[in-house]
C-alpha cells in the first residue's frame, strides 16, 4: 500500500513536506493529518489559520478545528476557541472521547485547561494592525468586512490503507462573535472513510455546509466516481440546485483523496494544494474552474516567489 497526502492552499506546503516524511517512514496518517496542520495553526504570517489567524468583529481570534479517523468514524471538533495553541490537537483529543466530542467555546477552553493544552494569546500585533485597517475600509464604505476565509484541510492516506482528515481555520475575517462555519462540521468541512476515500473544503463556509460538500465526494467515490469526478460532479450538482433556487454561491474548493491514494479536485475559483505521495515529493498545484471541468497545473517559480513576497507584505498591502 502506498501513501499519499493532499492539503488545500500553498500555506500548507512546509506542513506537507514534515508529515510526508513522517508517512515516508511508515508513520500514521492521523498523525500526518495532525502534524501538517500543526505547522501552518503556529505559523504567524498564515493569517486564516490559528496563531495570527484573522481576527472577529471585536479584534478576537476564535478558532474552529476538527479532525476525523477513516478507520473508526471516530470524530473530535471546536469552535470558537480562544487562546489555545493548536486547536487541531485539541479537536484530535476530543476524538477519542465516547461523548462531548464536538465542544465550542468556552467549554471548550475549559476541557483544554483541565487536559493541559497550552495556552496562548492567539492575536498578534500584524493580525491586529489588519483588523485596525479593515475596520477603518469598512467604516469609509468600499471595502466588505467578510473578505478572507481560507481554511487548512488535509486528507492523508499511510502505508497501512489508513486515512484521517482534518481542518482548522480563524473563519470569516470580522465575522459575528459565535460565528462557526463549514470546517469544523462532519460531513461538511470533511469526512474519511478508510475504505473509500476522504475529502475536505475551504471557501465561505455558509454555502459549503448547505451542500454537505466533503461527505457527497466521499460518497461519490463509494459509488465508483474516479477522485478527480467524485469533486467536480459534488461542487457542479451543489452549484446547479443553488442557481435553480435562485441563490448565489460563494467560492467553494474541495480536495479529495481514495483508498489507493489518487486525488481529485473540485472548485469554482482559482485555488492552489499541495500534494505529495511515495513518488512525487511535495509539490504546489494550481486548479481553476473552466467550463464545469477543472484545468491544473504545477505553480510555476515566478507563482511562488510572488507568494513568497504577498505572504510577508505590510499589512496594508495584504486587504
Amino acid at each position: 500500500m502506498k501513501w499519499a497526502i493532499i492539503g488545500t492552499w500553498r500555506m500548507c506546503l512546509e506542513g506537507v513536506q514534515k508529515a510526508a516524511a513522517l508517512l515516508e517512514k511508515g508513520g500514521k496518517a492521523s498523525d500526518a493529518v495532525e502534524t501538517a496542520i500543526k505547522e501552518v495553526e503556529d505559523f504567524p504570517f498564515y493569517k486564516s489559520v490559528g496563531y495570527g489567524g484573522l481576527p472577529n468583529e471585536h479584534c478576537e481570534v476564535e478558532l474552529d478545528a476538527a479532525f476525523m479517523d477513516g478507520d473508526t468514524f471516530s470524530f473530535g471538533a471546536v469552535a470558537g476557541v480562544r487562546d489555545i495553541k493548536n486547536p487541531i490537537s485539541l479537536a484530535r483529543r476530543l476524538s477519542r472521547e465516547r461523548f462531548n466530542i464536538f465542544l465550542v467555546g468556552q467549554g471548550a477552553e475549559e476541557f483544554a485547561h483541565k487536559n493541559l493544552f497550552q495556552r496562548q494569546n492567539m492575536l498578534t500585533e500584524r493580525a491586529k494592525t489588519m483588523w485596525e485597517i479593515r475596520m477603518k475600509k469598512v467604516r469609509e464604505g468600499n471595502l466588505s468586512p467578510y473578505d478572507g476565509h481560507d481554511t487548512v484541510g488535509i486528507v492523508a492516506l499511510d502505508t497501512l490503507g489508513s486515512m484521517s482528515a482534518g481542518t482548522s481555520t480563524s473563519g470569516l475575517f470580522m465575522k459575528k462573535r459565535g460565528r462557526v462555519g463549514d470546517s469544523p462540521l462532519c460531513g461538511a468541512g470533511l469526512y474519511v472513510d478508510s475504505d473509500v476515500g476522504g475529502a475536505a473544503a475551504t471557501g465561505l463556509g455558509e454555502d459549503i455546509m448547505k451542500g454537505c460538500l466533503s461527505y457527497e465526494v466521499v460518497r461519490l467515490m463509494e459509488e465508483g466516481y474516479a477522485p478527480e469526478k467524485a469533486a467536480s460532479e459534488a461542487l457542479n450538482r451543489f452549484l446547479k440546485k443553488m442557481s435553480d433556487k435562485g441563490r448565489k454561491v460563494g467560492a467553494i474548493s474541495l480536495i479529495c483523496l481514495d483508498k489507493e491514494g489518487r486525488w481529485g479536485i473540485g472548485t469554482n475559483v482559482e485555488f492552489s494544494f499541495v500534494v505529495a505521495d511515495e513518488e512525487n515529493g511535495a509539490k504546489v498545484l494550481l486548479a481553476r474552474p473552466e467550463k464545469g471541468e477543472v484545468i491544473v497545473k504545477e505553480a510555476s517559480e515566478e507563482w511562488l516567489r510572488s507568494y513568497e513576497e504577498r505572504l510577508k507584505n505590510p499589512p496594508e498591502l495584504n486587504l
